[in-house]
């Protein structure tokens, strides 16, 4: 209910929010605030996004069950397991390889089996398996969306990214393509941790 007061209007991703175990994705010290509608930080400095933009950033990227969805920075893995029950395959990619192997747990323990998982470099997508209906990216670009994100939106396709510089000026953006380019629409101010390229190097022990 508080989510449809705030915004999150569409019954599909509702009842996405609503069948998806949120403290499955959080933190045991956390577990008492897991269905408050606030962000959580998890592991490795990172953090799990308040329902409400989970939902609607969910809801502006108008899903349908056919679609193929590309999600940049997996974290958690909830966003992406809401996704999946609102298309045929979601596509997710994280540099953090702890977070990923945690992720793909909560999702086998789901059975989401429409869930595949890529470690690597979000910001070079993922070109086997391009063009996207739909991109959403969970994690804050600078100015301008990655090229190779753009560049495996299909036609037709709509992306959802958070952009902005400064961490105090970020903005939840969607583009969509069309035949002749891109389409940008600006939708709400928020706080994302930064979109980063390149998998961190794995320290070794000395």
């Amino acid at each position: 209910m508080a989510l449809r007061q705030a915004g999150v209007t569409d019954t599909t991703v509702l009842s996405a929010i609503e069948r998806t175990p949120r403290e499955l994705f959080v933190p045991d010290a956390f577990q008492d605030q897991a269905w408050e509608n606030i962000a959580l930080p998890i592991d490795l400095g990172q953090t799990i996004s308040q329902p409400l933009i989970v939902g609607l950033m969910t809801q502006a990227l108008e899903l349908n069950p056919r679609h193929l969805v590309l999600e940049v920075g997996t974290g958690s893995g909830y966003q992406a397991a809401i996704l999946s029950r609102l298309c045929r395959r979601v596509f997710t990619i994280e540099r953090l390889k702890p977070l990923l192997a945690e992720a793909e747990g909560r999702f086998r323990a789901l059975r989401l089996d429409n869930v595949t998982t890529r470690h690597g470099d979000g910001t070079r997508g993922w070109p086997e398996q391009a063009p996207f209906a739909r991109v959403l990216v969970t994690a804050a670009g600078g100015a301008d969306p990655p090229k190779d994100l753009t560049d495996q939106l299909a036609v037709g396709g709509v992306m959802i990214i958070p952009l902005g510089g400064d961490h105090r000026d970020q903005k939840v953006v969607r583009f969509r393509r069309t035949d002749s380019g891109l389409t940008r629409e600006d939708l709400w101010p928020v706080r994302f941790v930064p979109l980063l390229s390149d998998p961190p190097q794995q320290v070794r022990p000395a």
